[in-house]
């Protein structure tokens, strides 16, 4: 029987801690989303595909990201940060190639300020969530 420590038990904090993360995402992602009708997801599986669709810009925020907003920091720069919307707009729409008729996207334009919404209601989303965990672990 493999002994239990508190390595493990890290892991499994910091495990159940992105799951409470993604699972928030995904919901802020279907609210946002279900405003506009030019963001189209499989309504069949309305969940599960949005979770997928966080899990891969998750997975696009960790690896590509990073590298578009170091080569766009010039543009960036001389928008003033308006063009930092334009990296998910990127990463969304590399989403709706991927999963093909699951996700579509028809307006840029809308989804640009999509993007925005979702980043700001995100942020507030982590803060409550930090909130919520950080009460947990003090209790627990």
């Amino acid at each position: 029987m493999k002994k239990v420590t508190k390595k493990n038990y890290l892991y499994l904090d910091k495990l159940i801690e992105w799951f409470i993360y993604m699972v928030g995402y995904t919901l802020v992602f279907i609210l946002v989303t279900s405003f506009f009708k030019s963001i189209y997801i499989d309504e069949n599986h309305l969940i599960l595909w949005s979770f997928i669709i966080v899990f891969i810009t998750y997975i696009l925020n960790i690896t590509i990201k990073p590298i578009l907003v170091t080569l766009t920091i010039p543009i960036t720069g001389l928008t003033l940060g308006l063009f930092y919307p334009c990296i998910n707009v990127f990463d969304l729409k590399l989403i709706d190639w991927a999963l093909g008729r699951h996700f579509n996207i028809n307006n840029l334009i809308i989804v640009f300020f999509v993007a925005i919404i979702l980043s700001i209601t995100n942020f507030i989303m982590e803060k409550i969530i930090k909130n919520i965990l950080k009460k947990v672990k003090k209790n627990g």
